[in-house]
């Protein structure tokens, strides 16, 4: 059974910065891409950054210099460091695992930032 979860969010001020992790059960991590997303009320979820299983990374523009993905193998996590955070990278932030015909998500986290 896949399971994914998410830590570390919470309140922040505008400049601060936050880690968020995502432990992952269930899937043969040093073989999976992942990746975090996120989404505002009323908003579709997008994607923030992405990590292959070789570790080439790509990242949304609004968030390129200013966040990290990351992952430890062994620990069987992937991490998004958050500096510089914006009042605008409020949301809910969600780990994210798609295998070919699925799709599998965490509960998420809310991160919030205040101006």
């Amino acid at each position: 059974q896949v399971r994914l979860v998410e830590s570390g969010g919470g309140l922040v001020q505008a400049g601060g910065s936050l880690r968020l992790s995502c432990a992952a059960s269930g899937i043969i991590f040093s073989a999976a891409a992942l990746g975090w997303y996120r989404q505002t009320p009323g908003k579709q979820r997008d994607v923030v950054a992405v990590i292959t299983a070789g570790g080439i990374t790509n990242y949304a523009d609004s968030v390129r210099g200013r966040f990290t993905i990351s992952r430890d193998n062994a620990k069987r996590t992937i991490y998004l460091q958050m500096n510089s955070l914006k009042p605008e990278d409020t949301a809910v932030y969600y780990c994210n695992y798609r295998p070919v015909g699925n799709d599998y998500w965490g509960q998420g986290t809310q991160v919030t930032v205040s101006s």
